[in-house]
């Protein structure tokens, strides 16, 4: 079963209540949950090795208490924060249940779907946040809600694999297409110069958080590849974005894809990604 991490206090304000553990332990029982640990922020840096992102402006860690909460393993709306929050207070009868109703916008955007994926990643879909405002703390959250999917539906991104890009830095319409890794050259994310895909691979081979995720797609003839319409990459799915199309805190407008070889998984993470994103 999967566990997340929240922040007990930052929990309780959005569920409007201080809870003792005791009783706080008694509604996760009741909804179907389990409060698997607790322990505090600092302590998880020091098992994980304390990193910059874990020290405040005063040099120190937080000693914030945090949950570690077990959810069902087909409940991915569980995996952040946002949506334990919103299931909870549905649970608890605070607010309706979410209805979600589909409109078609003024332009549509295309994405176009090459038929020579087919043998290497088969699906890809995408969707567009617009007008959104991503501070610290939600970007933080989007990010970590990614990867969540990726090692859980995703099944550490074979299955399922997810792009956010900063649409206003791109041009649609958009092509998802396969061609032979040597034919591939682009600024990979966080990197300075263009490589083949070749050459990422073999850089990939030797990160150790990347290495993971280089043999899905190492062995196939051809490897997959989002284009925007000046043939600009964003996206070289499941293994790394462009840098070009990256996002921050002052992206304004998501492209999102979303790439695989099972199409009801990747439609499921589209769908949570989307409804989600309105509770960050």
């Amino acid at each position: 079963m999967p566990t997340i991490s929240v922040n007990r206090d930052e929990l309780f304000r959005r569920l409007g209540k201080t809870y003792t553990e005791e009783e706080f332990d008694e509604l996760c029982f009741d909804f179907g949950i389990e409060l698997d640990e607790v322990t505090t922020e600092d302590q998880l840096a020091k098992e994980r090795g304390t990193k910059q992102q874990d020290v405040d402006e005063t040099g120190r860690v937080s000693s914030d208490v945090i949950y570690k909460i077990e959810v069902g393993a087909n409940r991915y709306d569980l995996l952040c924060i946002e949506g334990i929050t919103q299931a909870l207070l549905v649970f608890l009868g605070k607010i309706q249940v979410p209805r979600y109703t589909l409109t078609t916008p003024n332009e549509l955007v295309t994405l176009t779907v090459a038929p020579e994926t087919a043998c290497v990643r088969s699906y890809c879909v995408g969707a567009i946040l617009r007008n959104i405002d991503l501070n610290p703390q939600r970007y933080a959250s989007f990010i970590d809600l990614q990867d969540k999917l990726h090692q859980n539906i995703g099944r550490r991104r074979t299955l399922v694999a997810i792009g956010t890009h900063d649409l206003d830095s791109i041009k649609p319409p958009f092509r998802y297409e396969a061609q032979a890794p040597t034919d591939i050259k682009f600024r990979a994310l966080n990197q300075t110069d263009e490589l083949t895909a070749v050459e990422l691979m073999e850089l990939y081979s030797r990160d150790q958080h990347m290495k993971h995720y280089v043999p899905i797609i190492l062995e196939s003839p051809v490897y997959p590849i989002i284009y925007d319409a000046n043939r600009i990459v964003l996206s070289m799915p499941p293994i790394i974005n462009g840098h070009h199309s990256r996002i921050s805190t002052q992206t304004r407008n998501i492209f999102i894809d979303v790439t695989g070889t099972d199409l009801r998984k990747v439609e499921i993470v589209l769908d949570i990604l989307v409804t989600i994103w309105r509770l960050l």
